[in-house]
């Protein structure tokens, strides 16, 4: 006993004699001891890791600028004191639009968009928007009321995708611009059409009558494509989606195949009402997010631009029983779908789509909003043109409205002549 009570006092004697630094190996101090955790994969890390597309990002931070522009534009337009709008009351609107310069450095930076002036009688700073610009604005409204028809066929198209065919209105007006559709589409579509759709209350909307003829999917004209030009099976192309992954992108060992295997994977289509997808049975989990993949492909395919924010996209969740985490599954098919963290939120393009940050097959309201994007893009180029145009312009509208209301030199002259017309003069 005296010799343990010995060791004890030994061993304890060495570890105060010891600094903080040294560790004694044994099974007493194995606390100590330090283990190796697997590093954690989450859908922030593989968004933080993945490969990037330059042409898509690139593109997302041009379009974020125009979404600033519009969403001044149209505050601007709420004004009722006139066509324009002073600097020091838009420097109020910053948070609004969410900008994080100075309102008058964002201002001067695109002159082909805001026409600055000083104003003639307080002699204060106003800004106003450009005709070009102006004019843009109204053709994009001009194409989106021609293309009213094709407007109610998405409609119902998405109704039709829906588990009971109804939608809420309210995601609907989240995804507007997306979709083309106007400011008042409850008026001037949705009631209009009653023969089609059915408000049930004041934010839900239901499909009158399924239409057959628009139950196919745009994903199914490539897949005929591929059927009918590369001579492939119908093994191979009834179930598959194109992939397309970026400049840069490494495939793992055994991807190749898992790929493979996930395209001939058989899953309820869109439009298909086979009832629910059991998850607990053999691949099933992965049936059910491959039909989460095909409605979200169709939804993209159906918007101006095919791209949607991820945080809107979860809206639709439970109308399209879509219950799973939506990032992580765009994450997880980068070769479908393309996340852009560029502007404020993140954004997810339709890979196939697009070629080089530009849409494959255009359409007249992507036409207008390029057009419009280009004019940002001129930036402080061809000023000299734009302020010779201007000037013009200006003494144009001056001379028409001296001829129109105002007295010009000589008018006096007129009423003494007019005095004098009956009258005969003597020499």
């Amino acid at each position: 006993m005296r010799i343990l009570q010995s060791v004890a006092h030994i061993l304890g004697r060495n570890k105060l004699s010891s600094g903080p630094s040294t560790n004694l190996f044994g099974p007493f101090n194995s606390c100590s001891q330090r283990r190796w955790r697997k590093p954690i994969v989450t859908a922030q890390t593989r968004l933080e890791d993945r490969t990037r597309d330059s042409k898509l990002d690139k593109l997302m931070s041009n379009l974020s600028i125009l979404k600033t522009i519009l969403s001044l534009e149209f505050l601007m337009s709420t004004r009722k004191r006139g066509p324009f709008t002073s600097v020091q009351l838009m420097s109020r609107w910053r948070s609004i639009v969410g900008l994080n310069v100075n309102i008058g450095t964002f201002i001067h930076k695109y002159p082909h968009i805001f026409d600055v002036f000083t104003h003639p009688i307080q002699r204060n700073l106003c800004c106003r928007i450009t005709r070009e610009m102006k004019g843009l604005i109204e053709e994009e409204e001009r194409a989106v009321r021609m293309l009213e028809l094709d407007l109610v066929k998405k409609l119902k198209k998405l109704l039709m995708m829906s588990v009971n065919g109804r939608l809420h209105i309210h995601a609907l007006r989240l995804i507007r611009r997306e979709l083309g559709l106007p400011n008042d589409f409850r008026e001037s579509i949705l009631v209009k059409y009653s023969g089609d759709f059915r408000l049930v209350s004041l934010e839900i909307v239901e499909l009158v009558d399924k239409d057959e003829d628009l139950a196919i999917a745009e994903i199914e004209k490539w897949r005929e494509k591929e059927y009918t030009e590369k001579w492939l099976s119908e093994f191979e192309t009834r179930y598959a989606f194109p992939i397309n992954f970026p400049t840069g992108f490494k495939i793992e060992k055994g991807m190749r195949e898992k790929m493979k295997n996930w395209q001939r994977l058989p899953y309820v289509k869109p439009y298909e009402k086979k009832g629910a997808v059991r998850v607990r049975t053999c691949g099933g989990l992965e049936r059910f997010e491959k039909r989460a993949v095909g409605i979200i492909h169709e939804l993209l395919s159906l918007t101006v631009e095919k791209m949607v924010e991820v945080e809107r996209l979860a809206h639709f969740r439970k109308d399209f029983a879509m219950e799973v985490n939506i990032r992580e599954l765009l994450l997880k098919h980068v070769g479908i779908f393309y996340i852009s963290t560029k502007g404020s939120s993140q954004t997810v393009f339709l890979r196939e789509a697009y070629s080089k940050g530009c849409l494959i097959e255009p359409n007249p309201i992507y036409v207008v909003r390029r057009t419009m994007l280009e004019l940002i893009l001129l930036g402080r180029r061809n000023t000299k043109i734009l302020s010779a145009s201007k000037e013009i312009q200006e003494n144009n509208d001056a001379s028409s409205s001296r001829y129109q209301g105002e007295a010009r030199d000589g008018d006096w002259v007129l009423p003494i002549l007019e005095s004098f017309k009956d009258q005969s003069f003597e020499r």
